[in-house]
């Protein structure tokens, strides 16, 4: 039986996995349907097999490019690396989850236990870096993916990738909801010295039952705020992304969330509404049904009168904020928020001063 089929039988939520089911993605052509024949009797309990089929197995990758562009209106970075393929989070609420499909892979259970390591990462980073039109910009770390998700304990693939930015002294922002970025205080303290580097931590909620079914396999709220103390005691400028922001499930918090991250050190924040594009939106639609159906309803309806009567907004301008009288009632709760605790709207922008060109090891020279 397939992972997809094996999906197909789950009778509730498995232990440790934010998606609840595994549909076939938006550019598969075959649909696979579950049908009990009879015949397929494991020698072990139901849940156990279907617990062994969704383990997480990551394939290395050689990456050919490594540095992502954009020129969106609506994102303030226009360079970015996402060091792996698919998070083991298994954050429901993910926009990266549609971002599967184009490996012939589910946006669901797939995207959480099918991940990809770019193994070639740094050293595809210092070969751009060495170009001689390469332009000094920030990067940003977890555009997509989280850099410091489960599986860069093993692979280091971030930590090699800040190595080459320190060793450059490259501007970098880093945006996680993980612990892990605490391993890396020496790079980010040092880089910090020379205004190099910020870190966004992301709380979407500071309910712990919440989080765990919500993003089941990041750092539970409370250590989040931690990481942000110990940011903060080495010297390392961070904020709080309030992100994404859900209806009816965590939006009312956005105010407490945004004055413990002041508490903790933050001294900038942002806010996201959340978004749904492609599979995502029926992802989401069977997990609330599975894990809150009283509030399944509420909850989609307030996401249709943000967005223009519609599950999903993809246009530059509104996808980030929603639109309408609640999204603009959010925004003037998150910027009163801030203004009362002292958040920085403006915050100082990364040096690209000290940028400076790596050397090629292994490279002879011509003259």
């Amino acid at each position: 039986m397939s992972q997809k089929n094996l999906a197909d039988t789950l009778e509730k939520p498995l232990k440790g996995r934010g998606a609840v089911n595994n549909p076939e993605g938006r550019f598969e052509t075959i649909l696979r349907e579950a049908v009990d024949d009879g015949w397929d009797t494991p020698a072990q309990p139901e849940d156990a097999s279907i617990e062994v089929a969704f383990k997480t197995i990551t394939t290395q990758e050689i990456a050919r490019t490594i540095i992502s562009r954009n020129d969106s209106p609506d994102i303030g970075f226009s360079q970015s690396i996402n060091p792996y393929r698919g998070c083991e989070h298994g954050c429901i609420y993910c926009y990266a989850r549609p971002s599967h499909a184009y490996l012939n892979l589910s946006p669901g259970l797939d995207f959480e236990t099918r991940l990809f390591a770019k193994a070639n990462a740094a050293a595809l980073l210092r070969a751009e870096l060495a170009k001689p039109g390469y332009r000094c910009e920030p990067i940003v770390l977890g555009a997509n993916t989280d850099p410091y998700q489960p599986i860069e304990r093993t692979w280091k693939i971030t930590r090699q990738i800040l190595e080459v930015l320190a060793e450059c002294q490259h501007p970098v922002c880093i945006i996680s909801k993980a612990a892990l970025v605490e391993r890396d205080l020496d790079l980010l303290a040092a880089m910090a010295e020379k205004n190099l580097v910020h870190v966004h931590i992301s709380i979407t909620t500071l309910d712990a039952t919440l989080a765990r079914h919500m993003e089941p396999r990041a750092a539970a709220p409370a250590r989040r705020l931690a990481t942000l103390r110990a940011l903060s005691a080495a010297g390392v400028p961070n904020g709080v992304m309030v992100a994404p922001v859900i209806p009816f499930l965590t939006d009312a918090e956005m105010e407490h969330i945004l004055e413990t991250a002041q508490e903790a050190g933050a001294i900038s924040a942002g806010y996201v509404l959340m978004r749904l594009p492609y599979e995502l939106k029926d992802l989401f639609k069977d997990w609330l049904q599975a894990h809150y159906p009283l509030k399944a309803a509420h909850v989609m309806s307030r996401v249709r009168q943000m967005r223009e009567g519609k599950e999903n907004d993809p246009n530059f301008g509104s996808r980030m904020r929603g639109s309408g009288l609640f999204a603009e009632l959010l925004g003037q709760r998150f910027h009163n928020a801030c203004a009362r605790l002292g958040f920085n709207p403006q915050r100082q922008a990364l040096s690209t001063a000290h940028f400076r060109r790596p050397e090629l090891h292994g490279q002879m020279s011509l003259f």
